[in-house]
């Protein structure tokens, strides 16, 4: 059984950091491309970065220079380091992995507001 848990989400103020981490299991976490999409109300889930199996990533241009993806194979676990965050971040996060399938988490809210 496949699983995709995230966690580290929460409330922050403008300008603040958070690290959000999805731990997977069932997989052979190596060789996935391994994502993170967001959902706004209202707005469709897009894409927020991904990292290949080699390390390569892609961002968003409106997370550029702000968020980093980064992975640990040993761990099995993705992450995504959020800095400077803005009223627009706010969103569902989920997490994302594909190979031959794609998975996806159950999502964890993150909200920047004063």
């Amino acid at each position: 059984q496949v699983q995709l848990v995230e966690s580290g989400g929460g409330l922050v103020q403008p300008g603040g950091s958070l690290r959000l981490s999805c731990a997977a299991s069932g997989i052979v976490f190596s060789i996935y491309v391994m994502g993170w999409y967001r959902q706004a109300p209202g707005k469709q889930r897009e894409l927020v970065a991904h990292i290949t199996s080699g390390d390569n990533t892609n961002y968003a241009d409106s997370v550029k220079g702000r968020f980093t993806i980064s992975r640990d194979n040993a761990k099995n676990t993705v992450y995504l380091q959020m800095n400077t965050l803005k009223p627009e971040d706010t969103a569902v996060y989920y997490c994302h992995a594909q190979y031959s399938k794609d998975y996806w988490g159950q999502g964890t809210q993150v909200t920047v507001s004063s």
